[in-house]
Parts: C-alpha cells; sequence; structure tokens
C-alpha cells in the first residue's frame, strides 16, 4: 500500500504557520546524535573527577539508550494528541535543564541521574521523522528521511574530536555547555520556524495509546520495525565491541582508533545519501533489502577473512563501510515504511519503532562487550553482526510477502 495522497506543502523560513524548514529537521536529528557521544573522549577523565571507576562512568552511555527508548513509547502519542510543536518545546526545555545539572553535578550518582534525564532529547530525533511523515508520502518519506539522517551520520564522526579538543583545551564541563549552547540555538530556532504539521486528534493522551494494538497487530509494522531493528543491531553491537577489537586485539593507540572507528559512518553518510536519490525510483521494500544485503556481506566477508588467518585493523574496519551502507540503506526506508502502514499514527509508530531500535540495540552492545575477551578476538563480535544481518533480511522478506498477499486479496 503506497498512499501518495498528500500535496505538497509551502515551507517558508522562519514562519510559524508552515511546516519546519527541512534545514531545521536536519538540526534536531543531529542533536540526538551530538548528546549521544560528544562526551566520550572525556570519560576517564571524569572517573578522576568524580573519584570513581571507570566503569561507573561508562553507564552513562547504556542507561542513556534505555531511558531514550522508554521515552519514544510516550513521546510519539503524546505528540500525536498535543501536537509535534508544542512536545518538541517543552522536550528541549527540559534536555536543557539536565544539562546544567550534568554541568554541576557534586558526585557521579547525581551526574548519572541528569545524564540519563538527558534522553529527553529524543523528542529531537522522534518528532523529526514524524514531521516528514506529516507532509509526504511514503517514498518520498523514505528520500527526505535520508538527507535528514545523512546529516546525523556526520555528527558521530566529528563529535568526539570536538568534544576530546574542549576537554583538552578547558575541562570535562566544556563539552555538557556545548550541548547547552547548542540546545538553545536549536530551540530558538523551532520556536521560530516549526509550524504545526500534526492533525488535531480527537483523542485524550489515554485514548492515543489505546492506538498502540492496532499497530501491534499489524505484521507489516513489525516486518519493516524488526528490518531496522536487526540492521541497526549489527551497527550497535559494533559501537559496544569495536573499541575492544582496535585496541585489544589489533593494538591501535587512541588516534588510529578514532579513524578507524568513523568507517561505518563513512558507509552510512552514503547510505543516506543514496537513499535521498532512489528511493522514490525503487521503493522503500527494495532498498531496504539491498541495505540488509550490504550489513550482511560487510560482516560476512570480514568473519571469512579472519577464518581464512588474514584478518587484520585495515580487514575488520574496511568491511564495517558496507555494514555502514547497509545501515543508511536500509533504516530511513524501513523507518518511513513503519511511519506508513497506519499514517494516522505516525508519532506513535516513530516513537514504538525508535524504541525497539534503540532498545534492541543497547542490549547487543553490552552482549558485544561481555563476549570478547583477548581470547576469543572479533569472532564474537563478528557472529553477533552476521545473525542480526542474517535475521534483518527475513525481516524485509515478511514485508513484501504479506504486501503480495494484500494485494492478491485486494485484486
Amino acid at each position: 500500500m503506497n498512499d501518495n495522497s498528500h500535496s505538497e506543502t509551502v515551507v517558508r523560513y522562519f514562519d510559524r504557520t508552515t511546516p519546519p524548514h527541512v534545514s531545521t529537521l536536519i538540526l534536531l536529528a543531529g542533536l540526538s546524535a551530538l548528546v549521544m557521544n560528544i562526551f566520550l573522549p572525556s570519560l576517564p577523565d571524569m572517573a578522576d573527577y568524580f573519584d570513581t571507576s571507570y566503569a561507573v562512568m561508562q553507564l552513562s552511555v547504556p542507561l542513556y539508550l534505555l531511558c531514550s527508548a522508554v521515552l519514544q513509547l510516550f513521546i510519539g502519542p503524546i505528540s500525536d494528541n498535543l501536537g509535534r510543536r508544542r512536545v518538541m518545546i517543552w522536550g528541549l526545555m527540559l534536555f536543557m535543564v539536565a544539562t546544567l545539572g550534568c554541568i554541576f553535578a557534586p558526585n557521579a550518582t547525581v551526574f548519572l541521574f541528569f545524564r540519563v534525564a538527558q534522553a529527553v532529547v529524543a523528542v529531537a530525533m522522534v518528532l523529526s521523522r514524524a514531521v516528514i511523515r506529516d507532509l509526504h508520502s511514503q517514498d518520498k518519506s523514505a528520500s527526505m528521511i535520508g538527507y535528514v539522517t545523512m546529516g546525523m551520520a556526520l555528527v558521530p564522526m566529528i563529535a568526539p574530536a570536538v568534544g576530546g579538543a574542549l576537554e583538552q583545551v578547558f575541562n570535562w564541563q566544556a563539552t555538557f555547555w556545548a550541548m547547552f549552547i547548542i540546545g538553545g540555538a536549536i530551540l530558538l530556532l523551532v520556536i521560530l520556524d516549526m509550524g504545526e504539521t500534526a492533525q488535531a486528534s480527537d483523542k485524550s493522551i489515554l485514548g492515543q495509546f489505546t492506538e498502540y494494538p492496532e499497530l501491534i497487530r499489524s505484521p507489516r509494522f513489525w516486518g519493516y520495525a524488526l528490518a531496522a531493528g536487526f540492521c541497526s543491531g549489527a551497527f550497535f553491537a559494533y559501537l559496544g565491541g569495536a573499541p575492544f577489537v582496535g585496541s585489544v586485539v589489533f593494538g591501535l593507540n587512541p588516534f588510529w582508533l578514532g579513524i578507524f572507528f568513523g568507517a561505518p559512518a563513512v558507509g552510512y553518510f552514503a547510505g543516506n545519501f543514496l537513499t535521498g536519490l532512489y528511493a522514490q525510483r525503487f521503493g522503500v521494500n527494495s532498498m531496504v533489502m539491498w541495505g540488509c544485503f550490504a550489513n550482511a556481506l560487510g560482516s560476512g566477508v570480514s568473519l571469512l577473512i579472519f577464518l581464512a588467518g588474514y584478518g587484520s585493523a585495515f580487514s575488520f574496519f574496511g568491511m564495517m563501510t558496507l555494514v555502514g551502507l547497509g545501515n543508511g540503506l536500509c533504516i530511513p526506508n524501513a523507518t518511513a515504511g513503519m511511519l506508513s502502514v497506519r499514517p494516522h499514527l505516525a508519532g506513535t509508530a516513530s516513537g514504538l519503532g525508535g524504541a525497539i531500535m534503540i532498545g534492541g540495540g543497547s542490549g547487543l552492545a553490552v552482549l558485544a562487550g561481555l563476549l570478547l575477551t583477548p581470547q576469543t578476538g572479533a569472532y564474537p563480535l563478528l557472529l553477533i553482526m552476521l545473525g542480526t544481518a542474517i535475521a534483518g533480511i527475513a525481516s524485509i522478506l515478511l514485508v513484501i510477502r504479506r504486501e503480495r498477499t494484500l494485494a492478491l486479496q485486494a485484486g
């Protein structure tokens, strides 16, 4: 089912009576990515500052992801009811308060509380996607989400380097001041530029939550959500395991690990660019399928190279560009598909889909970290990545089969 009933809407910059400009949506999606990883190079110094272990400070990553996943379940339905603009403004204001809490935290416990509270910035990601789906048809949405998430791909490539530089020149708090200032600037932009795009709902917020079963009963929603979840799961496992593989298995110093580590982001950028160009021509299902294949190819070939005894930092990280490419092809298209199964529930679908992706992803990141030891080498990580990639292919095949069945029934 491909609904192309949307008429294209006029967008004027800094006009609150029209939808937000695409550059505003790109900055919002980028803010979510920035908050995730700009402070990571500061973790060792933060452990010293709060007189605690690195392991305690490292909790700021999985706890943040877990809270983000839970919040996304609520952000979507609330925005379907109250409107995208109001929820976005409140979310960004709460994010700024949480960021100040991190800066002035007297101990590690208070810091972790406010760090987890920063996950409210998930409104920027969930609602930038929902706004696109409010305005465009399924395939056009995939193309637009591809361009918006292309901006997101750039941020993780440069944010840790910027965070490291800020910390070296000033201190770890400087990275959080940077988040606060950027968050404030984007909040101002939203106030000036973001008109409402959601159709007014006659349901109460509680009523909006009762819409979840309608989504949960849809096989196509699950097919798209699981394809995106498994595909991104390979990348999250990489985030959890690649620092260990680079430093322990290949003995890379922090500088070279930082250079190699960005390999998937290069592929992700390319995949999103290709989505922007070709989603409307080939349709979302084909793009998701190619993405899942690229993902499986990257981890599968890397595993074969290791089994043949030729595994190196170049082969391991080089093949990860294919995993990134697969994610760039799969995620925007699967997201557009997921949001189109029930267009009147775009916000709810964006939140539930995001929660499935991030919740499952953080679990896989932890699993990869637990299974890797100097004795195992890179094998557990590559096996997890290959397994999730194959599960992604199975998920999109279910969607294609379901759509054929629906077409036959309609015919």
